[in-house]
């Protein structure tokens, strides 16, 4: 099943999504709450819709995140994409990078949807895009294996990690972040497809094979296959849950997939800032075998409030 929220009549609604339709949920709930008392009652909110309300052209509304997540884990798992980013600075893929898929915590307050705009962030001049698929926990757990986590994803979606590449390099340079180089905007969307519908495009290695396309203003800049992330999901499930607990609503992000996944790879990889970094006005669009497009244009942003440097204590 596929699961949307969504804005009509000026009101939010969660539905279920069947070809170019939304069919809005009996009770108003939030798509989160569902979630968080299990697949079967969100399942059974979906099929009650489909069969008892009166769809709505997805035309005629306003997509929001599918949900609001409690927490955003976006990891590093395309090496392509590494090796692009280190080679703009003249380095290799590090060693460590291959022992554990690596991830940070991103802001959940910042997912936006679909189709919304997408300010640049204050004070940046290197915007970029970042291509991905994440998947949504749906139940929870701690110290899973792998073969276990496989119970624990709900479904999939379309992830859009916007990027201030300036404002990243900087504050990374103190060995902490990224953190504002990254929270203005995450695009989720356009909707949850759960995990079952996936499965016919799982390979024998266990990956899901999915073409990944990223347009800007409707020239291909960068194509790649989900199946060349070097973990599964489950892996990276199995790896957040470590010590800790994952639970009802949590995203993970693949991180951004190679071949043009961002345009700082491509930096990397050509040695100039060629294509140029998003500025207002562009539209970037993405697209995911089996799950559907987003496409956000980017605005004008607001200036930075200025702040003092920091008091040196000697």
């Amino acid at each position: 099943m596929r699961f949307a929220t969504f804005v009509h009549d000026g009101k939010p609604h969660p539905g279920a999504v069947t070809g170019d339709h939304v069919h809005p949920f009996e009770h108003p709930v939030e798509l989160l709450d569902l979630v968080m008392e299990g697949e079967r009652f969100l399942r059974g909110a979906g099929e009650r819709a489909l069969t008892r309300s009166l769809p709505l052209p997805l035309a005629d509304v306003r997509l929001l995140p599918p949900l609001q997540p409690p927490t955003v884990r976006d990891y590093m798992t395309f090496e392509s994409h590494v090796s692009g980013i280190a080679q703009g600075y003249g380095d290799t893929v590090p060693d460590e990078w291959y022992k554990a898929p690596a991830f940070y915590f991103t802001n959940p307050y910042a997912v936006i949807g679909a189709h919304d705009d997408v300010p640049v962030p204050p004070g940046c001049a290197r915007f970029d895009f970042e291509l991905e698929v994440a998947a949504v926990i749906g139940k929870a757990g701690r110290d899973l294996t792998p073969e276990k986590a496989r119970d624990h994803i709900l479904g999939y979606t379309i992830l859009n990690d916007w990027s201030a590449r300036d404002l990243q390099g900087r504050e990374m340079k103190v060995k902490l972040g990224p953190a504002k180089g990254k929270d203005t905007a995450t695009t989720l969307g356009p909707w949850l497809v759960t995990a079952d519908e996936l499965e016919a495009h799982r390979n024998p290695e266990g990956f899901l094979d999915l073409a990944l396309t990223v347009q800007v203003n409707g020239e291909t800049v960068g194509q790649d296959r989900l199946a060349n992330m070097a973990w599964t999901f489950e892996e990276m499930a199995a790896y957040a849950s470590r010590g800790t607990w994952i639970r009802p609503g949590d995203v993970l992000g693949s991180g951004t997939c190679g071949n043009g996944g961002c345009l700082a790879e491509l930096w990397g990889r050509n040695g100039t800032f060629e294509p140029p970094p998003l500025a207002p006005g562009d539209i970037v669009t993405m697209t995911v075998e089996g799950i559907g497009t987003i496409s956000n244009t980017v605005v004008e942003g607001v200036a930075p409030i200025r702040l003092p440097s920091a008091r040196r204590r000697g």
